[in-house]
């Protein structure tokens, strides 16, 4: 993995800032293992840029509970092949291109562990899209266009041993033993995140924070 720079989150700040300035509507990307902080940090940026800007998580493709289990992908939900790629793909070619009207992504909601569709409104005076997810620098098909659609792309670096604790607590928060939690976050997650860390490469910025906020 390339050197990660240590930033406060500031000047990411300043940087998503000069992007939502810099013509048509532009689309950021921020990628991460699982744990890394990705969606605490674009939640942040989004809030600190304000109105201008708008969150549409990767996570919103997630495949519906019934459809990975008749799939039989259940037990790694979270997996690169447990996504709607092609559903997401187009959808960030409708969010880069001037619309007169709103475009409504989907949402995520880990309190149902399903996703929502048309829970996002995107109005068209929106100049900057943060997207976050683990697979956004994935050079293989069919996730390889997902890259050349953001203008600029990040990724996330977080010390191993804090990321997967990070996970473990996350997996007790909804609902999971603490031995099904640590199981869960060394296993699927694990292998998850062996997979992003070799796509670091193909971000404009590796970047550790300089105070990491709690995921």
């Amino acid at each position: 993995m390339p050197t990660a720079r240590v930033l406060p989150v500031a000047e990411l700040v300043a940087r998503a800032r000069a992007l939502a300035v810099a013509g048509p509507r532009q689309l950021l990307g921020i990628a991460g293992a699982p744990g890394a902080g990705k969606s605490t940090l674009a939640e942040r940026v989004v809030a600190a840029v304000g109105p201008a800007a708008r969150l549409v998580p990767m996570d919103g493709f997630h495949l519906a509970q019934a459809e990975l289990c008749r799939l039989g992908r259940d037990a790694r939900k979270g997996a690169v092949d447990t996504f709607d790629v092609a559903g997401y793909v187009a959808l960030l070619r409708r969010l880069r291109r001037p619309e007169p009207t709103s475009v409504w992504a989907p949402e995520f909601r880990r309190d149902i562990e399903e996703p929502v569709a048309g829970a996002i409104e995107v109005p068209p005076e929106v100049r900057l899209v943060v997207t976050e997810g683990n697979y956004l620098l994935l050079a293989e098909y069919p996730w390889d266009e997902v890259r050349t659609l953001l203008h600029e792309a990040w990724f996330l670096d977080l010390d191993d041993d804090l990321r997967r604790s990070r996970l473990a607590a996350r997996h007790e928060a909804y609902g999971r033993t603490p031995e099904q939690a640590r199981a869960w976050a060394l296993g699927s997650d694990e292998a998850n995140a062996t997979l992003v860390a070799g796509t670091a490469g193909r971000a404009d910025l590796v970047v550790r924070l300089a105070e990491p906020a709690p995921a």
